[in-house]
């Protein structure tokens, strides 16, 4: 018996080994639960998910941007005209822009082409063509699907020309008129006629806006003078001040007739100096040669002039002022325009921000009202930019420059002077737009000026003014330049408010001159992003206007990322210089 006990192993140690059989057995299930525990508890998929997510958001911002700069680097760049011979006899010539599939009605179609293109389950390709010649054709484009071409060459002696008005013209030089006398074509006379025309058509221009623009600007600042005398003298008494005027005006009106003696006579000069243009079938225009912007042979060009071509033409989108429907020329009033109202809303929006924060973080007492004032600024930012437009307008121009006109310029009524769209209300207006921004930035780097360098100046005598001015003020200097960077890039690609408060499709003149006072806030302006909408969705054929969309949305990109690089470096400055240790 006691063999046998010794032999058998006691209860409690049978059920201890089966105890550790069992947590084994689920020792690799636990495992795994503590392992998923651990993950989730370091953040792994919360981390991937944040990585992830600014991937992709980096990813369609790079896709955005390579998409605008490939289309608006390559929009100048010289293309060849192609001869475009269809089935059915028709002929066309024009550059080529692109390509794409789609799905043509079948029952016009021969059996060929049917079986064709149900092979290609039904879709085919088609090219757009720029055949410009609107004067002719009525329209600048066409498609052409592939099974409707026959032959495609490239003539030599096809050209590209550019004109003034009507747009692009594309076939051969038949022939020319030097002087009043028909004579054959030849490269180096026209080229030499071409800008001499051009230069005429500058003397024109010059003419027409600069000494005749005086004149008519005297003239009707004299018309002005005489209802300033009988509004303010009464008729009978200012009859001496009105005949005086009245002088003025005759002699200013002389002087406008030989100017316009000048500009007729150049003009019958030029008329005398043409050029016959025909398209591929044979129709003939024409235009006196000074209407001829550019032109060139598009498929004999070398790669040096295709760079001279592309320069050229950069030269004049940024230098010119646009044409035919803002879908050609330059932007220069639109840059201008940008610029000077991005500027003017920054010098509006910096001190008022900055004050109105000063006073919530320094001044005021923090309390109820305090955080209801911090409130609606912080809902003023989420307000659509509309309507602060509808604000704008409302406000500034019909209530504040209405009144000036009637204080300061009541001859000129009821044609308002301030009591319309202006670039100086579409500036205060989108300074209202951005001030919470502005308030907002400025109130965090008054916060974030450690109390122990308010508390130090004021120990050493300092006025709580000298403290904000010379302690806290240079502190926190770098984010309120922040605050004027994110506002800055806000205002200057604003669109809407501007609609109502100033900003129209074509104002070649800038509202700088030299009669006084110099600087006119009171005109209106172009805007590149207004400039884009219009050239994109209101003109008169949005394919020729696409191309115009994209150059123009590169520059107003890269003027945003100037002035903001601009104030960057600034701040950076500003942050080298201030940076001290806290204490």
């Amino acid at each position: 018996m006691t063999s046998m006990n010794e032999q058998m192993p006691p209860a409690s140690t049978a059920a201890g080994v089966a105890g550790v059989a069992a947590r084994e057995a689920v020792a690799p299930k636990r495992a795994r639960r503590r392992y998923s525990a651990d993950l989730s508890a370091l953040g792994e998929p919360a981390l991937w998910g944040f990585g992830g997510a600014l991937a992709l958001g980096i990813i369609m911002i790079a896709v955005f941007l390579m998409v605008v700069l490939y289309n608006g680097a390559t929009t100048f760049w010289p293309k060849p005209i192609d001869r475009v011979e269809l089935t059915d006899g028709t002929v066309i010539a024009g550059t080529e822009r692109r390509g794409t599939l789609f799905r043509p009605q079948l029952a016009p179609l021969d059996a060929e082409t049917r079986a064709l293109i149900e092979e290609n389950d039904g879709f085919a390709f088609r090219t757009l063509y720029q055949t410009a010649n609107f004067d002719l054709y009525g329209d600048d484009f066409r498609w052409v699907a592939d099974f409707e071409t026959a032959t495609i060459t490239q003539p030599e002696d096809f050209y590209y020309f550019e004109r003034q008005v009507w747009g692009v013209f594309i076939g051969r030089i038949a022939g020319m008129q030097i002087a009043g006398q028909q004579i054959d074509y030849d490269p180096a006379v026209f080229r030499r006629e071409q800008a001499a025309a051009r230069a005429r058509f500058r003397e024109i221009r010059q003419i027409e806006r600069r000494e005749i623009g005086r004149i008519n600007h005297y003239i009707e600042r004299e018309r002005l003078a005489q209802r300033r005398a009988v509004l303010r003298q009464g008729e009978e008494a200012a009859q001496p001040a009105v005949l005086a005027s009245q002088a003025r005006i005759a002699e200013l009106q002389a002087e406008f007739q030989v100017l316009q003696a000048r500009v007729n006579e150049i003009r019958a000069l030029d008329r005398s100096f043409t050029v016959t243009l025909e398209e591929v079938n044979g129709r003939q225009i024409s235009p006196e040669i000074s209407q001829i912007v550019r032109f060139f042979p598009a498929n004999t060009l070398s790669i040096f002039d295709k760079i001279g071509i592309y320069l050229s033409r950069w030269w004049e989108f940024v230098s010119a002022e646009p044409r035919e429907a803002n879908t050609q020329g330059g932007v220069l009033p639109a840059i201008f325009g940008t610029v000077a109202m991005t500027l003017l809303m920054v010098v509006f929006v910096a001190p008022f921000g900055v004050i109105t924060a000063l006073y919530l973080r320094e001044y005021a007492k923090q309390g109820r009202i305090t955080s209801m004032v911090r409130i609606s600024v912080n809902n003023l930012a989420g307000v659509p930019s509309i309507v602060y437009g509808v604000f704008g307008l409302g406000f500034f121009a019909y209530a504040m420059g209405g009144t000036i006109d009637q204080l300061f310029y009541p001859e000129a009524l009821p044609n308002p002077t301030f009591g319309k769209g202006g670039i100086l209300w579409a500036s205060l207006t989108l300074a209202l737009l951005t001030v919470p921004v502005v308030i907002v930035a400025t109130e965090e780097a008054l916060s974030a000026v450690p109390r122990s360098m308010r508390e130090g100046s004021l120990a050493c005598g300092a006025s709580k003014w000298q403290t904000i001015r010379f302690v806290v003020l240079p502190k926190a200097m770098p984010g309120i330049m922040t605050g004027m960077i994110l506002a800055m890039a806000r205002g200057a690609g604003e669109v809407a408010p501007l609609m109502l408060v100033g900003v129209v499709k074509l104002a070649p003149a800038l509202p700088i001159d030299g009669f006084a006072p110099f600087i006119h806030l009171d005109r209106s302006f172009m805007h590149l992003g207004f400039h884009i909408f219009d050239v994109g969705f209101q003109s008169r054929n949005s394919e020729a206007g696409k191309p115009m969309v994209f150059v123009t949305t590169l520059l107003l990109l890269a003027l945003i990322i100037v002035m903001n690089a601009t104030a960057i470096i600034v701040r950076n400055r500003l942050k080298r210089k201030y940076a001290t240790g806290q204490f």
